[in-house]
């Protein structure tokens, strides 16, 4: 077999193993879009959520006495350096 023999079976081999998977993933697709209309029509309507207040309060958020210690210890690195 000579060289130029051997590529183009290569070229073949390679088209069409391009193209089942191609095939095989657009199947795939339109089978997952399939089923997830089905599940999708199967299901209850959702009931709508009622948004709750948080209970945490003011402990969300970053204490004051934190952010005041973290400004002073970047005052103080950027005088040092």
């Amino acid at each position: 077999m000579e060289i130029s023999e051997l590529l183009m079976q290569a070229a073949n081999l390679m088209l069409t193993g391009m193209v089942g998977v191609f095939i095989f993933l657009s199947i795939l697709i339109f089978a997952v879009k399939g089923l997830s209309k089905i599940s999708a029509s199967e299901q209850s309507p959702e009931q709508p959520k009622v948004k709750r207040k948080s209970q945490r309060g003011d402990t969300a958020g970053v204490p004051a006495a934190h952010v005041a210690a973290i400004s002073a210890a970047i005052a103080q690195f950027r005088q040092n350096n």
